[in-house]
């Protein structure tokens, strides 16, 4: 295992201390791991929460400021955060109109986002709505999971959500935007490689040079199915024919098209990523579906994998604009 850290029991809090010093516009808590916007909480403001284990990044982190997230917390690489951090984020970010918790469908973190809202509620009186993420049409169960698990929708979550608590949404406002992207958005990934654990210090799973893993998790988790390495627009096929399957995304129910979005697992470089997204979107062309927006990068990565995953979200123009609105993170920014 080659990687750059000082000691694997460290990795974590070593990577927030330098989150701190490159962004002195979040506020960052090593003792309980939470990264918070520097203005938080934000007086009349809905409180938007998220958060998981490390190695994922920039989600969730990464996507803490103005116009997303107000307070991330992290927990060790691949493993849910306590009850007690979450319980400390959501304090320190209620201003007293509530606070969202975006959930990503695993069970150490539903369980552990579920517990931390009962007891923010009974010691302070704080409302909390938690909505769980579930867009992976890989498959229904998995290690990690009962149900689909929670995985691209969430950036898109975060943003659109952000941008409506910005607005100045209420609480309930705000959880509806969460709940219509888990409803609209789904995914599906690969992985050409496994991952490496920092303190497995060993791949986590064995992958043959000449093959890949279809639907694969962000843990590492096994897919649908493995299969032979093949050109760009076969995987492009592959990837999106579960996902139009299950969804239909061509409109006439109100929607204006589609938010297409190309994530990079961790080790796939923007070269390889773009050509993926080209192959994206003359597939949905073909298909008769009509992006409106696009996102391409290594959002929502899986540490050193190679592989990518798509998503796609059904939009209207109220998401769209929301979609648009101004946002200052680490990991997103526009129009500001």
């Amino acid at each position: 295992m080659k990687k750059l850290l000082n000691a694997p029991s460290d990795v974590v809090t070593d990577s927030l201390r330098g989150l701190a010093a490159a962004h002195p516009e979040l506020r960052v808590d090593l003792t309980h791991r939470i990264v918070y916007r520097a203005d938080a909480p934000v007086p009349g403001k809905v409180g938007l929460v998220s958060g998981g284990g490390s190695g994922h990044e920039p989600l969730h982190g990464g996507f803490v400021g103005p116009g997303m997230l107000d307070a991330a917390i992290a927990g060790e690489v691949f493993t849910s955060p306590v009850p007690d951090q979450i319980v400390e984020a959501t304090r320190a970010v209620d201003s007293g109109a509530g606070v969202v918790h975006i959930v990503k469908n695993y069970t150490g973190d539903v369980m552990n986002f579920e517990m931390a809202a009962e007891i923010a509620a009974a010691d302070t009186g704080t409302e909390v709505v938690a909505v769980v993420l579930d867009d992976d049409v890989a498959v229904q169960d998995s290690l990690y999971t009962a149900g689909r698990r929670g995985v691209g929708v969430t950036v898109l979550a975060e943003k659109l959500a952000g941008a409506a608590a910005e607005a100045g949404r209420d609480l309930n406002g705000v959880a509806d935007i969460v709940r219509r992207v888990n409803e609209n958005g789904r995914s599906m990934g690969m992985a050409l490689t496994s991952c490496t654990v920092p303190a497995a210090g060993r791949p986590t799973f064995d992958l043959p040079e000449n093959e890949m893993e279809i639907g694969i998790g962000i843990h590492g988790e096994p897919g649908r199915r493995r299969v032979p390495v093949a050109p760009a627009k076969e995987i492009a096929e592959m990837l999106l024919e579960p996902i139009l399957a299950d969804l239909d995304f061509t409109g006439g129910d109100g929607s204006t098209g589609v938010i297409a979005f190309v994530n990079g697992m961790g080790a796939t470089p923007l070269l390889e990523l773009y050509l993926m997204y080209g192959e994206v979107a003359a597939a949905l062309q073909k298909a008769g579906v009509n992006v409106v927006r696009s996102l391409v990068g290594p959002y929502v990565t899986s540490l050193d994998m190679a592989g990518c995953s798509v998503t796609l979200l059904k939009v209207d123009d109220e998401l769209t604009g929301l979609w648009d609105a101004p946002v200052r993170t680490p990991g997103l920014r526009w129009g500001v």
